[in-house]
């Protein structure tokens, strides 16, 4: 009788799961694991982190729903790399079954894992499931990867078929998922993995995905005109699910592709965006901490650790920006076009070297995901794939004026101003004295003066980029 091992990771569901699929065709019993990897929560210093609490909730469900078809997750607390051989050989499991995880680090966990398991006679199958293509799957006609994200949605859309993004069949049939022992886990409560409970809002598991998708797909054909505005309901908010694979891509794809609106087409153009930055880790790995345009990765970022120390707690005196990641500290979100708005505040009215700010949201993202926000902070920057070109630089009083243009968001996240009137929350410094008092938020005292001049910042970054472009050249 053939056992498997089906290894979950970024892939916390139960229905149309690759590595599960095959599982389950293959194997004659299927045990499953969930590992609480020590190698990535012993990194991390806050013990109250969203993110843990969100898989908590994840990994819970997944062995509720187990536990109804007769079995149990098996849940372990050690690093991975080492435990998931061991108990392979434990559980005399000739395969152990896992679905592909791009980042550098877990490809070397995969690598030792699968070598490990070699030398004891066993076998680790990886698929692919996060995407619905990866690494080489959509090159230009020279074999080489495109750098340039048009190009790439045009191949991408040009390849797919129903084949693609067909469900892989999970039914649960002949009984095959095996009932562990109890001693096979460890003790999994936060307290037991050395965190406590945090402030988290999002639901986490494949319930609370299918349930939020469905929410979605009613707003799906209004998604082009509204994605913009992050007071507005306009976006998925899927990204943490699609982070953790409470939720196939498959399925979000199919479903969206049914609509047939210009909505549903801009959010799959979205979807394929995700999928570039994936294979552009993947070929070009060393972006994890250079410029994509190396000839641009000794720019004289500034260091001023007083200014980043503003940006991070929302005190620079610009409000949308102040908003936005007062919002990503509160609640571990922030929109995509405010995203876009912080980074270039960071980078080009602060000049302050991208990867303090990549750093910064890799700590406080719910949805981190690596390629996703290297990609988006290169090319904020002006240094990466596609990039924002250096002399366009984003006015935030503009980009406030033009996404949130009723204060509504500011109001949300910067309360100090919610008594400023449309017309001049957006740069409230400018002001009368008498009227700030009147709104009872007097600048320098309530509310920070900005601390860089836009017009300044905009030219000192134009030239900055202006000078190290000649110099490559």
């Amino acid at each position: 009788m053939s056992t498997g091992l089906m290894w979950f990771r970024r892939d916390l569901r139960l229905r149309d799961n690759t590595a599960l699929h095959h599982a389950l065709a293959a194997c004659e019993k299927v045990y499953c694991v969930f590992c609480f990897d020590r190698e990535i929560l012993d990194r991390i210093e806050d013990k109250s982190d969203r993110r843990v609490d969100f898989i908590h909730q994840c990994v819970s469900e997944l062995d509720t729903e187990l536990s109804k078809l007769g079995s149990s997750l098996i849940v372990r607390y050690a690093r991975a790399s080492e435990d998931i051989p061991t108990l392979a050989r434990t559980l005399n499991a000739d395969r152990v079954y896992a679905n592909h995880d791009y980042e550098p680090r877990r490809i070397s966990r995969d690598q030792a894992v699968g070598m490990a398991l070699q030398r004891d006679g066993r076998e680790l199958l990886t698929y692919k499931d996060h995407v619905v293509f990866e690494r080489n799957e959509i090159i230009n006609q020279s074999g080489l990867p495109f750098r340039v994200y048009t190009p790439y949605k045009k191949a991408w859309r040009s390849a797919l078929r129903d084949e693609h993004i067909a469900e892989r069949d999970c039914s649960l049939k002949n009984g095959k998922f095996a009932k562990p022992l109890p001693a096979w886990s460890h003790a999994w409560t936060l307290g037991d993995l050395g965190f406590s409970k945090s402030d988290l809002t999002v639901a986490g598991g494949m319930c609370a995905a299918r349930a939020m998708f469905e929410e979605f797909l009613q707003r799906i054909d209004h998604y082009r005109d509204l994605r913009d505005f992050p007071a507005a309901d306009g976006v998925s908010r899927l990204s943490v699910h699609l982070r953790f694979g409470t939720i196939s891509i498959r399925e979000l794809v199919r479903e969206a592709i049914k609509r047939s609106s210009a909505g549903a087409a801009t959010w799959v153009d979205e979807l394929i965006w995700r999928e570039f930055y994936n294979m552009i880790l993947h070929f070009f790995p060393h972006t994890q901490s250079h410029a994509f345009q190396t000839d641009l990765d000794d720019l004289p970022w500034r260091r001023d650790r007083e200014q980043f120390g503003a940006w991070c707690e929302g005190r620079t005196g610009y409000p949308i920006v102040d908003a936005a990641m007062r919002e990503l500290n509160a609640t571990g979100y922030m929109h995509n076009r405010a995203r876009m708005i912080v980074a270039s505040f960071l980078t080009k009215d602060l000049l302050i070297d991208w990867c303090w700010g990549e750093r910064y949201f890799a700590r406080k993202l719910l949805d981190y995901d690596l390629s996703q926000n290297l990609g988006g902070w290169q090319w904020s920057a002006s240094i990466g794939t596609d990039a924002q070109p250096y002399f366009r630089v984003f006015n935030p009083v503009l980009q406030s004026e033009r996404f949130d243009p009723a204060g509504v968001y500011i109001r949300r996240f910067v309360p100090e101003l919610r008594h400023y009137p449309n017309h001049a929350i957006h740069e409230p410094w400018k002001t009368p004295p008498i009227s700030q008092a009147q709104f009872k938020c007097v600048i320098g005292r309530d509310y920070p003066e900005p601390i860089v001049d836009h017009d300044e910042s905009r030219r000192a970054a134009v030239e900055m980029f202006r000078v190290a472009r000649s110099r490559s050249t």
